[in-house]
């Protein structure tokens, strides 16, 4: 495989990018055609940057064994929301970004062939693109994800609103906002068909797991079938890095296994 790393200019986000990707190297395309293979879109959390997942995990390793183009954009501290300042990260994530792929490599980015995936602020990215541009992905995973927001508690303090505040607008208009995680499964309820598969995961010692057991509770009770697992962990990269092993291995085989 190849890594990436591509600098451009997003007109959404209005500054220049970094994003990084894995890519087959030209030899393994004389058997296999690039268009043919899966493409999944791989976010970072608030504290990391795009290249985070192949400094700190597998994941070259788990692309090469399935035929996987790994797609690892920037959101900065974004939330990958489209930012009160006028930096639209969401619309770069699932409108900008994605012309950009298909005009330069020409990826197959049908919804059966995309994924998307990340951690902490990044599975709280992926479950947003998921719910909220369901045409786009046939599989959105979550891990260790902030999927309930709250901006009160011991994790929250002044300079933390004030972030928020620059992310979201007026907090007060975020529960029930597009924005707030535990709006999205009263969305999807409505016709959950439409949606693509889910999996979330969180260690049982991480601070957001009664977040995500939140989420969980609430997707369930909305009739919304999603693949929950908890298990030891806290919230590091130990913990993600088995996760996006077991997230693959249910959403795509290796190469030389039968596709379920």
């Amino acid at each position: 495989m190849a890594l990436f790393r591509i600098d451009h200019t997003s007109e959404c986000v209005k500054v220049s990018l970094p994003l990084y990707m894995i890519m087959p190297s030209p030899y393994h395309l004389k058997d296999k055609p690039l268009e043919s293979y899966k493409v999944l879109y791989l976010l970072h959390g608030l504290s990391d940057d795009a290249s985070a997942w192949q400094r700190y995990t597998n994941i070259e390793i788990l692309a090469r064994e399935r035929d996987l183009v790994v797609v690892m954009p920037d959101g900065g501290r974004s939330m990958y929301a489209d930012m009160q300042n006028g930096q639209a990260y969401f619309t770069y994530l699932t409108e900008e970004l994605p012309a950009y792929l298909k005009a330069v490599f020409h990826l197959n980015l049908e919804r059966e062939n995309t994924l998307i995936a990340g951690l902490s602020m990044g599975g709280y990215g992926a479950f947003k693109a998921g719910f909220l541009r369901p045409d786009l992905y046939s599989v959105a995973g979550s891990f260790s994800g902030a999927l309930a927001l709250s901006f009160e508690g011991e994790f929250v303090d002044e300079e933390r609103l004030k972030e928020f505040s620059l992310v979201f607008g007026d907090l007060s208009k975020f529960p029930g906002s597009s924005n707030d995680p535990l709006t999205w499964p009263d969305i999807a309820a409505k016709d959950p068909e439409r949606y693509p598969a889910l999996y979330a995961a969180c260690g049982l010692q991480d601070f957001l797991i009664e977040a995500n057991r939140a989420f969980v509770h609430k997707a369930r009770a909305a009739g919304i079938s999603l693949a929950y697992v908890e298990e030891p962990g806290i919230h590091d990269w130990h913990f993600w890095n088995s996760q996006i092993a077991a997230f693959l291995d249910l959403y795509v085989k290796p190469a030389n296994q039968t596709q379920a």
